[in-house]
């Protein structure tokens, strides 16, 4: 396979993360070869490498470019979190109060008691709706929020974590326009003007996304069970029916947030420090509360032990970013991830166009993280 010229800033000292990332189009892992990617790293809030090649469309007419945007799928439920945080920070908002507290229609059904850090750690046991809908409920948010308001609990909620693929999206945006009065996608816009982020994402940018090569195989979930089924099987665990162009524009956090690897990696620095661009986001004591484990265990929806934050994976048993077991961050459908590592001040972004099955731990991402680590 040919190398595309690779664009960018990267200096010196992470060369070897340059040649892993032309490695990643010429002698990837089990033959996932780019069709197009991008990899930032932040330091100290400062970006210190921002590297793509590649083309944006299957045909190779669009080179990938600096503002070319990304679908990275569950990556954005880093971005989701921190706008959480951010309700938390401002007092609208407690991890440790019922979740029914503010929004009382979602305390039905046995729900009354989940906190607020038990929905965004996936243990309300609300993965999917466990009985059959139709695709195309997700594009009606009041009848799907109405329909997971009334559904029991999959399993006894506080006991285990169950990944929440796309319904957590639904439920935290819905608790977040409650307390502050804004959809995630507008507050995103708003209050980081300067973000080429996007939940929800105006047709007049559509012309900038890149388009993604599915995976060649399904993701392995272990034994399948009626918790995974409603989580990522039946027929309407995820949005169907409508065409890309409503699928782009509709605000769904958890699945659907456009964007580039840089300005993800900057997002990320919040978690490092609290600041972005020297504007203090969080708090120490914020961050501290949203960094602690919530759980630890074998999921009921993802095939591995995690120990689950308030809505980030951490490292710890993982593995997965970096060798520090305190970093955390999250990864999205094909490969993508953003992570953030306080220990070493770093935050790093990657996406890509052509997906894998791996459901976390994508092994081009794994040699670019352990590239840049070697750099420090």
């Amino acid at each position: 396979m040919t190398l595309p010229d690779i664009h960018g800033l990267c200096p010196p000292r992470f060369a070897a993360l340059k040649d892993a990332f032309a490695a990643n189009f010429t002698d990837a892992p089990e033959g996932l070869n780019e069709q197009a990617a991008r990899v930032s790293v932040c330091i100290g809030g400062e970006v210190v490498v921002d590297l793509w090649a590649g083309w944006a469309d299957a045909a190779k007419t669009v080179p990938y470019g600096e503002t070319t945007l990304t679908p990275v799928f569950s990556t954005g439920k880093a971005v989701m979190m921190l706008l959480i945080a951010i309700c938390v920070e401002r007092g609208l908002l407690d991890y440790e109060r019922p979740v029914a507290s503010y929004w009382p229609a979602f305390g039905q059904a046995g729900k009354d008691r989940i906190t607020v850090g038990q929905m965004m750690s996936h243990q309300a046991g609300l993965p999917g709706f466990s009985e059959s809908v139709d695709p195309a409920i997700w594009f009606d948010r009041t009848a799907a929020l109405a329909r997971l308001c009334e559904q029991p609990p999959m399993w006894e909620p506080g006991t285990e974590s169950g990944y929440h693929p796309i319904t957590i999206g639904l439920l935290a945006g819905e608790l977040f326009r409650i307390v502050d009065g804004r959809s995630m996608g507008t507050a995103l816009r708003e209050d980081f003007p300067g973000l080429d982020l996007w939940i929800g994402l105006p047709e007049a940018e559509h012309g900038r996304v890149a388009q993604m090569r599915k995976p060649a195989a399904a993701p392995d979930l272990g034994m399948i069970d009626a918790v995974k089924r409603a989580a990522f099987l039946d027929s309407g665990s995820a949005p169907g029916g409508r065409g890309s162009a409503e699928w782009r524009t509709m605000e769904l956090p958890s699945a659907n947030l456009h964007g580039t690897a840089r300005d993800l990696a900057r997002i990320m620095g919040v978690v490092v420090d609290g600041t972005l661009e020297g504007r203090t986001v969080l708090s120490p004591g914020l961050r501290t509360g949203m960094l602690r484990e919530r759980i630890h265990g074998r999921d009921r929806v993802l095939p591995f032990d995690i120990s689950w934050a308030a809505g980030l994976m951490r490292n710890e048993g993982l593995h997965i970013f970096g060798p520090n077991p305190n970093a955390v961050g999250h990864c999205g459908w094909g490969g993508s991830c953003a992570f953030a590592d306080p220990e070493a001040g770093l935050s790093m972004a990657y996406v890509m166009t052509r997906q894998s099955p791996y459901l976390i731990g994508d092994p081009r991402a794994q040699r670019l993280i352990g590239a840049v680590y070697g750099g420090l």
